[in-house]
Order: structure tokens, then C-alpha cells, then sequence
């Protein structure tokens, strides 16, 4: 019997509801197969059933990004965990503890030259990841890595270029593109209900500005967080961008004035130009006095359809001085995400489990 590639995702969802086997039958000339679910199964039926291949992966970096990441891989089918590192071992230490990795180092290299790691997981400071990457591309392992690739763009092309040499896959963590609420604007729009796109609007504020230390080497507010918003109004638009301008300013935390470039900046707009005449304006803070503010806008010839921010529950107050929204929205990345790293996680494992293309390349990122 030959059985299709089948998704972790998909057998995750059958587990859970119940469904207990599944069987497949060759339709058609081109022979492909369609899963027949049924409620009872044999010995046979198992003995017969195709074994997933579990992911084991190595993550580097046990800081607040390492730390979401290795949440959603636990959460994630058919993926383990095995090693993890950070410089400061206790935080290896803590992480392995938490979520049950077998081992830890303080060291990035035993992890990417780690013979039982299939993947590596790279959330260490940005202006290692370069170096990170074309080491993992060295010894043979897939790479997963946060944004940005590097921190300047001949270090991106160089990670790129050693990871296509080696034949092994590259993945840059964009979640927002697996986040419900992007991706079904992004629906709208491939099945013009809105018409033709004339404006897209993306906005990103942060509820507060990060510490001196994260931003001193982290490439600056448009590689580090305007970043996320330039991808989406790509992922938008369905195309490359031929203009792009973009100013700075410091607003919020004076200290980082002394840094250079646009590492300088806690505020920061963007202005794109498509092919076709779309436009894509994007601003971009630091800090936002009323909570983490994450919405995007699509204008077409036919209407518009919005995102809001995402609220904890649905509750409102109705008051003779206030109404509105019983509580704030979630209020950071870590909460407002929490689903779309793991859809993120488990697409990454069923690009390496079926051989297929990423979903976000290192072109895109």
C-alpha cells in the first residue's frame, strides 16, 4: 500500500478527535491517495500505518525568544528537543530543566555539531546568527532562525549562499505570516474580496522599549523590529518592493542615542512602493503608553478589511464615563503569538519530515 505524505499537524488533529485509523486508496490515473478515516482499527491497521519521523533539534539561545521557541517545540508533533545552549549556563541549565532537554552546554557549537540534532534552532543575539547559520550549513543541519538573518546585508547573502551550497534548509522566524489574523486579511486579498489593493497600513508598538544591551548590536529598529512589518506588507502585497523610504527619530530612551546608525532610533516610519501603484506605510515604536498595538489595514477598489489587536476575552464595560474593552490586550509578543509559533514550529518540521520548501526562505527574511 503507498501512503501519502501526511502532516504532523493533521495527525495531531486526528488524535485529538478521537479518530483512531486511517486507511488511503489510489484514485485516478495519477494515483493520488485520499485518507478514509474510520473509527476502529486492528493490529494490522497499526502494524501497516507509515512511521512519522520524529524531528530532534538543538536550540541556541535560552533568553526570552530561545525560551518561546522551545515552548512551541514541545508543543509541536513528532519534534524533541535535545540540546540546548546559552553562554550563561545556568540559563541552559533552567531551560532544560523546564521543558525536559536531555542535555545543555554553554557552548553554540555542541549543539550545531550536536550527531543526534537534525535541526538548529538559532534565537542567540542577532549579530551571531550569520556566523551560526554557516556553521550549522557546515555540519549538515537545517536552520531555523530568528530575524534578522545578520546584521548587514553582504553577512545575509553569505549565510544564504553556504546554506543552498550545503543543500541544507533555511527558515527565518516570521510568525506574524502564521499568526489567523494576518493570514486571513492575506485570504481576502488572494480572493479579492476587498478588490484590487491600493494602501496597505501596518503599525507595531511596543508596550515598552527594550534594555541598552538588547539594542547595542542588534542592527537597529528597521532590521530588528520594523522587520516583521516590512514582511508583512510583502506578504501582503504578493510582490518585491521597488522604493522604500524610511526615517528615524529617538523619542523614548535617550541612552540609545550614542549607538550608531539606526540602532539609535526607538521610532521609526516607512514608506513602500509596489508594482501597480500599491503603497504600504508602516510605522514602527518602541513604546506604547496603552499596551502592545499590532493591527494591519488593506484598502481596495472594492472595500477594506482591518486586523485589531487581540484581547485576552471579549468582555466589555458599559459605564457613564467609560466603554469599551474590560481589559487591555495581550500585552506582548509572547502571549499575542503564542499560537502562531507553534503553526510556525510544526511547518518548519513538515518541511524537513516531507522534503518540501520552507514557508519563509532566507530570501524572505
Amino acid at each position: 500500500m503507498k501512503f501519502t505524505k501526511i502532516s504532523a499537524f493533521l495527525l495531531l488533529s486526528l488524535s485529538n478527535s478521537g479518530v483512531n485509523g486511517f486507511t488511503t486508496s489510489a484514485i485516478g490515473s495519477r494515483n493520488n491517495a485520499f485518507l478514509r478515516l474510520h473509527s476502529t482499527e486492528t493490529d494490522a491497521d497499526v502494524d501497516s500505518s507509515p512511521a512519522v519521523k520524529e524531528i530532534k533539534v538543538g536550540v541556541i539561545g535560552c533568553g526570552r525568544i530561545g525560551l518561546v521557541h522551545l515552548g512551541a517545540i514541545t508543543k509541536a508533533p513528532n519534534v524533541s528537543p535535545v540540546i540546548v545552549s546559552n553562554p550563561t549556563v545556568s540559563k541552559a541549565e533552567a531551560a532544560a530543566s523546564t521543558y525536559g532537554v536531555p542535555r545543555f552546554s554553554g557552548d553554540a557549537m555542541d549543539v550545531i555539531t550536536d550527531p543526534e540534532v537534525d535541526a538548529v534552532w538559532i534565537c542567540s543575539p542577532s549579530q551571531y546568527h550569520a556566523d551560526q547559520i554557516k556553521a550549522c550549513a557546515a555540519n549538515g543541519k537545517h536552520v531555523f532562525c530568528e530575524k534578522p538573518i545578520a546584521t548587514d546585508l553582504a553577512e545575509t547573502v553569505e549565510a544564504i549562499n553556504a546554506c543552498n551550497e550545503a543543500g541544507v534548509k533555511l527558515m527565518i522566524g516570521l510568525q506574524r505570516r502564521f499568526d489567523p489574523n494576518f493570514r486571513r486579511v492575506r485570504d481576502a486579498i488572494e480572493g479579492s474580496e476587498v478588490g484590487d489593493t491600493i494602501m496597505i497600513k501596518l503599525c507595531s508598538r511596543d508596550p515598552s522599549p527594550p534594555p541598552f544591551e538588547y539594542v547595542k548590536g542588534g542592527g537597529g529598529i528597521f532590521a530588528d523590529m520594523a522587520v516583521h512589518d516590512l514582511d508583512m506588507s510583502r506578504f501582503l502585497a504578493g510582490m518585491d518592493p521597488i522604493d522604500i523610504l524610511s526615517v528615524g527619530s529617538c523619542h523614548i530612551d535617550k541612552s540609545i542615542e550614542v549607538l550608531d546608525g539606526s540602532e539609535k532610533f526607538d521610532t521609526a516610519s516607512c514608506i513602500v512602493r509596489y508594482p501597480n501603484g500599491i503603497q504600504a506605510m508602516i510605522d514602527v515604536c518602541r513604546q506604547s503608553s496603552y499596551g502592545y498595538d499590532q493591527r494591519a489595514e488593506v484598502l481596495g477598489t472594492k472595500g477594506m478589511i482591518a486586523t485589531d489587536n487581540v484581547y485576552p476575552n471579549t468582555a466589555k464595560i458599559f459605564k457613564t464615563d467609560f466603554t469599551g474593552n474590560a481589559d487591555m490586550p495581550f500585552d506582548f509578543f509572547l502571549s499575542r503569538y503564542n499560537e502562531a509559533y507553534v503553526t510556525e514550529t510544526i511547518a518548519f518540521c513538515e518541511s524537513l519530515v516531507n522534503d518540501s520548501p520552507v514557508p519563509c526562505t532566507g530570501q524572505d527574511g
